[in-house]
């Protein structure tokens, strides 16, 4: 088979193509994945640059998630069977035309969900469902701020919230990106690119948002502080403005306010009934076509470097996906 492997920490030109022996046929609760797509997130670039909290031993094959189709089954599988569109994740490695892995770590892909979608399904609408739900706690009617609306997790996060009942405004330095957000459900969006405070206040009548969705970080965080509502949640999902913000605790005081983190693989880990509950929600949800990965950039897997430097200079709307 073919895979991309990191063989040094780095960027993401220093990823090598090569040949490689197939995985092992799966052992007893295990399946073996003919991989057609795969989702490239930001952490990825985090991983092989040795940034992220995981850090697999070099060589490793990079990627978290991915779609296929089951070649073999093990012996205990009951709810596979080969030819089956599976979604799956990787610890990592889904940069491979191949791979065995625990028949748990394997979705059914619903009906009227391409591979290249599903391959960017898993960690983007998990991420959102459980920070929107388990997180703020969201209610329907409330304000929900998203930034970064036009990324893989906050495009998610629009979706979700409509859903949920949520007023969504949502927010990226990109008219055209912006114009996708729209279609996806946003009630209002704003161009970052100038300040977002001042719009989001005349948006609520003064109030400002209830829950703020924040991947970015920065000095968007900062602003944010300035927009909140009485109870507001600022939800704390990453750094890729380029550092983690510093919450002002007596903003937070004086507006009743939370800053709450939230971390998928910690949720998975110790929580992982939840995590499996919402998994069906989502699923149940993108099979009745209430939900669906946008995907802006589809790149061959010899183009892995191309497809992360895509994610990194935030060209991509939604999924960025790697396929054979």
């Amino acid at each position: 088979m073919r895979a991309i492997v990191c063989e040094k920490l780095g960027l993401p030109s220093d990823l090598v193509l090569r040949d490689m022996p197939d995985p092992p046929d799966p052992g007893p609760d295990e399946i073996k994945v003919a991989v057609a797509a795969r989702g490239v997130q930001f952490v990825d670039v985090l991983m092989i640059a040795g940034e992220y909290q995981t850090k697999p031993p070099l060589p490793f094959i990079p990627g978290g998630e991915g779609a296929g189709t089951v070649v073999a089954v093990g012996s205990n599988v009951s709810d596979f069977a080969i030819g089956d569109r599976v979604m799956t994740r990787h610890p990592p490695g889904a940069y491979a035309e191949m791979a065995t892995i625990p028949a748990e770590a394997a979705l059914h892909v619903p009906d009227n969900l391409s591979l290249e979608q599903a391959a960017g399904f898993r960690s983007a609408y998990t991420t959102a469902y459980h920070a929107l739900v388990q997180k703020a706690r969201i209610q329907p009617d409330e304000v929900l701020l998203v930034h970064g609306a036009a990324g893989g997790i906050g495009l998610a996060a629009v979706q979700v919230g409509k859903i949920l009942g949520a007023t969504i405004i949502a927010t990226s330095g990109s008219d055209e990106k912006l114009a996708v957000v729209k279609e996806n459900g946003a009630d209002h969006t704003i161009n970052y690119s100038g300040g977002f405070r001042d719009r989001v206040k005349e948006l609520t009548d003064g109030r400002g948002a209830d829950v703020i969705y924040d991947p970015i970080g920065a000095d968007v965080f900062d602003e944010s502080m300035r927009c909140m509502n009485w109870g507001a949640r600022i939800l704390i999902l990453g750094f890729v403005g380029g550092r983690a913000a510093l919450a002002k605790t007596n903003h937070l005081l004086i507006k009743g306010a939370s800053a709450v983190g939230v971390r998928l693989g910690g949720f998975n880990d110790f929580e992982p009934e939840t995590a499996a509950d919402n998994l069906q929600v989502l699923t149940e949800w993108a099979a009745a076509g209430k939900i669906a990965p946008h995907v802006s950039h589809i790149f061959p897997l010899e183009q892995a470097a191309e497809a992360l430097q895509t994610v990194i200079d935030r060209k991509v709307v939604g999924k960025c996906v790697l396929t054979n």
